[in-house]
């Protein structure tokens, strides 16, 4: 449906998920705005290494980092779709975001 595309160069990271393609970007201020709901992004990683992430801090990683936000998108939406791809299909995406914020690019 969309014509957009992630630029691995910017950490970015494609999300397909409800018929839609999504460009996640872990920048600076979608970073920020996750770890002010969530805490700490270190501890964030720690708990995802350890496979104690909880699906929602991974849909509230993924809603801060989400790039050109479709009008009418909500939090919530985004969970069903994440609950409906299955954490493995959502893993990979998860695994590039996890890597810029410990590696950086």
């Amino acid at each position: 449906m969309s014509a957009a595309t992630a630029n691995p160069a910017r950490g970015e990271a494609m999300l397909r998920v409800g018929g839609m393609e999504l460009v996640l970007r872990p920048s600076f201020a979608a970073l920020v705005a996750a770890e002010g709901e969530l805490g700490p992004l270190f501890e964030l990683v720690e708990r995802a290494a350890g496979g104690k992430l909880a699906l929602a801090e991974l849909v509230t990683l993924f809603w801060h980092c989400l790039q050109d936000r479709p009008e009418g998108l909500h939090r919530e939406r985004l969970g069903e779709w994440v609950v409906a791809q299955g954490l493995a299909g959502v893993s990979p995406v998860l695994r590039v975001l996890l890597g810029q914020i410990l590696q950086g690019r």
